[in-house]
């Protein structure tokens, strides 16, 4: 069936909605057009602009005005990728739904649970679709061992141990140094990194939460922990330079050599040696990570009780090697064991004896790759090719994940169970 590319809009063109959106966008032009911007940084509006052959005048300095332009009818558009901050994802979310807009939301919905709710409400009243960027439901280990899990492969599920490797590079990039330090500016670690996991442990075990608890703290990234003698910046001569595992030059320029990818596109517009050195020197990534002003924890377990039985943990944690998520899950007949970066899928059959490893693709480019398959299949239904069909990851299947969050860090204060239903 023959279909009119739909026109989207991208909301906020940092890291996710300008290079990972619009360029998958890019890749399927009989799907969808980019057809306006909005970001308040000029730079990321002239370069993403330029990447996606958006005119000058739809790039716009505030998703207000490009929303404005499509209530007048001086911009038409079909949907919108929602990739602002987490802080700022409520308002515009809400005004793309009154127009009918169908949307993209990059996770968390929102920070708190008041914004989840208001989103919840918009969704309600508008004919637009709401769907969560949640991933990882498109990572092909993880769809195989639901697949699993349904066809009853382990025979009756009674528990998981999920692992959030975070790597303890990435942590300093994004929750030392950058955007999600501070619950305030943000949202709590677990809901910023972890929803994803909390929504595949639901996905998983197929029933309600209906109990959770949680322990944690910031714990090494302190001033406390400094090293003696450390400055500032790493820029600034430090004495441990050779040795710490978090020093900037070394995660920027020593593992990826100034190269315009993920994580230097966040520190500099267009990375090279000479301008990932200079940002360093004076903007917020270069910073000592016990000199920092972060407050989110830095390992956390979570602990989970289902409907039906099931009991699950979830472990997120700073100070791993790999940047990955490992799983194990127990059935009454037999046992699995998934790694995300690897693609690998382990089954062991209790009943035949039988161990079978699974290949499921993706290996070292995992998250890409998930990415990728989430935004084709965004990109199909608003087109419309797939009709009515929600999606897996529509707001209705993503809101208990951020539930069970909000529950978790209650749990967590108040040292406590508490039922993320009530």
């Amino acid at each position: 069936m023959a279909v009119r590319p739909a026109r989207i809009a991208i909301l906020g063109a940092g890291n996710r909605g300008g290079d990972v959106y619009a360029p998958a966008a890019a890749g399927a032009p009989g799907l969808v057009r980019v057809v306006a911007l909005a970001d308040q940084r000029e730079e990321r509006r002239r370069l993403v602009g330029e990447r996606n052959g958006v005119e000058g005048g739809r790039r716009y300095e505030h998703w207000r005005a490009l929303l404005a332009d499509v209530a007048a009818g001086a911009l038409e558009l079909d949907a919108v990728v929602v990739a602002t901050p987490d802080a700022e994802h409520v308002e515009p979310t809400e005004a793309a739904l009154a127009l009918g807009l169908d949307v993209l939301l990059e996770k968390p919905i929102a920070p708190d649970l008041a914004g989840v709710r208001r989103i919840a409400l918009a969704a309600e009243r508008s004919r637009g679709r709401v769907t969560v960027a949640h991933v990882l439901r498109h990572a092909p280990v993880f769809e195989r061992l639901a697949a699993g899990l349904r066809d009853g492969a382990l025979g009756r599920l009674v528990g998981i141990d999920h692992v959030e490797h975070i790597g303890h590079w990435h942590f300093a990039h994004s929750y030392v140094r950058g955007a999600w330090r501070r619950e305030a500016d943000a949202s709590p670690m677990l809901l910023a990194k972890a929803c994803h996991d909390l929504d595949l442990l639901r996905w998983w075990v197929g029933e309600p939460c209906e109990r959770v608890t949680s322990s944690a703290a910031p714990r090494h990234f302190r001033s406390e922990e400094a090293p003696a003698g450390a400055p500032e910046r790493c820029t600034d001569g430090c004495p441990v330079e050779a040795s710490c595992p978090y020093g900037a030059p070394r995660i920027y320029l020593g593992r990826y050599g100034g190269r315009a990818v993920w994580p230097n596109l966040v520190v500099t517009p267009e990375p090279t040696e000479a301008s990932v050195l200079e940002a360093l020197r004076n903007g917020p990534y270069g910073r000592c990570v016990y000199r920092c002003d972060n407050d989110v924890v830095d390992h956390q377990v979570v602990a989970l009780e289902f409907v039906g039985g099931v009991r699950a943990s979830l472990t997120v944690t700073a100070f791993s090697a790999e940047m990955t998520r490992t799983v194990r899950v127990w059935g009454t007949h037999g046992e699995a064991a998934a790694h995300f970066g690897r693609g690998v899928l382990e089954w062991h059959d209790f009943r035949t004896g039988e161990r079978r490893l699974e290949d499921c693709g993706a290996s070292g480019e995992a998250h890409d790759a998930a990415d990728q398959a989430l935004a084709r299949d965004w990109f199909e239904r608003v087109a419309g090719v797939h009709g009515d069909d929600p999606g897996a990851t529509d707001l209705a299947a993503s809101l208990e994940s951020h539930v069970i969050a909000f529950a978790a860090e209650r749990a967590r204060r108040e040292a406590r169970w508490i039922d993320p239903r009530v």
